[in-house]
């Protein structure tokens, strides 16, 4: 990895007469510790497609296409396809999409399973990109994403400390943090530092298939007012009374009077069940 020569964006961009666009969240990762420590914990094998989002100015995708078979790369921002072409050139294994990676099924993108994801994405649509590949037909077996750090300590949190974005991450597979990537590896520097999180999917989901969309419906309802208990969080979020949803959750086992963020996913199974 170390042969790859480093990228200076802020140059590369002035030679395009382009800018860093603050409204997509565009943080451009230069610093080569940083890329090796990414495609290190993808534990990407040479027969590996990799589905990367957002390629930005190519950095990790150079590395990423030294260790697979194949990397498909898509990019939103137009005016990154050229200085992307120029930088990729030399990588016959690239195969480069302009276009938004939640309006592409993965399944067109990528005609095997198996795949890994790869990205540095920007922190407003963390949970919108993961939730996209999470629900699609054909799953990664694992997505590595370098976010904000503090995102990525929210997802990997316990019962008790859990929120809506943890539980829809963990219910489909292990997440993990592997690397702290400071504010300083990236240009122009973001105000706060980063990390790489590992989610590894498991091979079916925590809750059984059936009960997938009650479950969803159930955490948005328990989370969509996270300061008040559980029967009245319910409540409101179930357009039913508080004696019924004080009912449905002592039918499941749960204290009315605890939080959403407390329950563990098999107590939020068995609520699913209860409804």
């Amino acid at each position: 990895m170390n042969q790859i020569p480093p990228l200076n964006a802020e140059a590369l961009l002035k030679r395009y007469h382009l800018r860093a666009h603050k409204g997509l969240g565009q943080n451009f990762l230069q610093d080569p510790q940083a890329l090796e420590d990414i495609v290190s914990a993808a534990e990407i094998q040479q027969t590996d497609t990799v589905l990367e989002i957002g390629p930005g100015l190519g950095s990790l995708t150079r590395y990423l296409a030294v260790a697979a078979k194949q990397v498909v790369a898509v990019e939103l921002d137009e005016n990154l396809i050229p200085p992307l072409k120029a930088i990729l050139a030399p990588y016959q294994n690239v195969s480069l999409i302009q276009g938004d990676i939640l309006k592409f099924s993965p399944k067109d993108l990528i005609s095997e399973d198996n795949y890994l994801v790869v990205a540095n994405i920007p922190y407003y649509i963390t949970s919108a990109v993961i939730r996209h590949l999470l629900e699609s037909r054909s799953k990664p077996r694992r997505i590595v994403l370098t976010i904000q750090k503090e995102v990525a300590q929210r997802i990997c949190a316990q019962p008790g400390d859990l929120s809506l974005l943890a539980l829809s991450v963990q219910v489909y597979g292990k997440p993990r943090i592997t690397a702290r990537v400071p504010a300083d590896a990236f240009y122009p520097a973001p105000k706060v530092d980063s990390a790489v999180l590992v989610v590894d999917i498991y091979p079916t989901p925590q809750i059984k298939e059936e009960l997938l969309h009650t479950f969803f419906k159930l955490i948005k309802a328990g989370f969509g007012q996270k300061r008040k208990t559980l029967r009245n969080s319910l409540s409101s979020g179930l357009h039913v009374s508080t004696t019924a949803a004080a009912e449905l959750l002592t039918r499941a086992h749960i204290d009315p009077q605890r939080r959403a963020e407390t329950l563990s996913i098999e107590e939020w199974e068995r609520l699913a069940v209860t409804l």
